[in-house]
């Protein structure tokens, strides 16, 4: 069976190895399949325990894409033939063995015990930012745009999403997982989504530093390497979109309720900012059940570890699919592409118990699919440093 990842090792000149990863299905823009996952999660398990491997490089095919997302085309195709089971070993569970496998993949990267470089270079979005959101290192280019856009689709922010949009500067991550809102470079930066700038046309040169670095310490080599080329693409960095809003993103949230606070951000769809104006229509067309669990699932997974919030994650996943839009809402963007779709409900009339019927677990604490993950120690993990 076709994978889509090309998997090497980069030999260095001091005798290690660095493994590569290559999401290679670039006519998707990169749309990580569960083949995909069940390529990369043996083999970072296997690296881990390599001696000769010191880092790990992940990057995307082509020059449009590191990952657009997840599979969602085979997720619809799974919910229309009633593939929504809670156990992702049966024959009718591929949701739930999508989601678990992804999740626990993106789990794996952020508590990986070497570091991971990932090149965000041009769209990644959803299930790429899922990728990316763990690496110890992680790199945008001039032409990267980021985006949790989940609800144009009638799902949520997911991939741990629960947990980083909680973690950005004031109310951004509650703003972006309503409204989708894309990220250039600057702005992926300021949320702490990525952490280096460096030109697309650097590439090769960055893997060929990398190759001839000093990796006695790897975390030092690596950082050596991005920071001057970072350095040297700093004219490129283009011109922030977020930050410059954060003070009226926060005015725009700062609501008592989840009514309020919707019906606040889709009223700024006639503003004279076509930046926010852009935002707020998005959410206007958006999936008003997934506006509502948004809400709720932010609220919810704000003090839980990140093991913790992919746990929740998997539940309300499964039940966008089984008993939310995730069917109508890809049908209408990716399948058909009419851009019309028939939302079950309107805004501002989403009742309370659809909306608690999607936190309800089909498993108990010893059968959950993701029982078993734990959270790594923050000082066990490597990360980059600052400067």
């Amino acid at each position: 069976m076709t994978t889509n990842v090309q998997i090497d090792r980069l030999a260095t000149d001091d005798g290690h190895h660095i493994g590569t990863l290559i999401l290679d299905a670039p006519k998707s823009l990169n749309a990580l399949s569960l083949a995909m996952i069940d390529a990369i999660q043996p083999q970072l398990e296997a690296w881990a325990n390599d001696p000769e491997i010191v880092a790990v490089w992940l990057e995307g095919a082509g020059d449009k894409a590191f990952c657009a997302g997840g599979d969602v085309v085979a997720l619809h195709r799974a919910i229309v033939t009633g593939a929504t089971g809670h156990d992702p070993e049966a024959s009718d569970g591929f949701v739930a063995r999508y989601f678990s496998h992804e999740y626990r993949l993106d789990h794996t990267i952020h508590g990986y015990p070497k570091p991971v470089i990932v090149w965000g270079d041009g769209i990644v979005m959803g299930g790429g930012i899922g990728l990316m959101a763990g690496a110890s290192h992680r790199v945008v280019t001039p032409r990267s745009q980021l985006a949790m856009p989940e609800i144009t689709i009638g799902l949520y922010p997911d991939v741990g999403a629960s947990w980083f949009l909680n973690r950005m500067p004031g109310r951004s991550g509650l703003f972006l997982g309503l409204t989708g809102t894309r990220l250039n470079a600057s702005d992926a930066l300021f949320v702490g989504l990525a952490d280096r700038l460096i030109g697309e046309n650097r590439r090769d040169a960055v893997l060929e530093d990398l190759r001839q670095a000093d990796w006695r310490e790897p975390i030092a080599a690596i950082n050596r390497v991005l920071r001057a080329h970072a350095r040297d693409s700093q004219m490129l960095a283009p011109e922030p979109q977020l930050a410059p809003r954060l003070t009226r993103i926060d005015a725009l949230t700062d609501a008592d309720d989840a009514e309020s606070l919707i019906a606040g951000i889709i009223a700024a769809s006639d503003s004279d900012d076509p930046w926010l104006a852009r935002a707020a229509k998005t959410l206007a067309a958006g999936s008003p059940l997934s506006a509502r669990l948004i809400v709720r699932q932010l609220a919810r997974t704000r003090r839980l570890s990140l093991a913790e919030v992919l746990r929740e994650e998997l539940t309300l996943s499964l039940a966008c699919a089984a008993r939310g839009d995730l069917a109508e809402g890809v049908r209408a963007l990716l399948i058909d592409k009419d851009r019309n779709p028939g939302w079950r409900h309107r805004h501002g009339e989403v009742p309370e118990a659809d909306i608690q019927a999607c936190f309800v677990s089909p498993w108990g604490g010893d059968d959950h699919p993701l029982r078993g993950l734990v959270d790594r120690p923050a000082e066990e993990k490597p990360t980059h440093a600052t400067g």
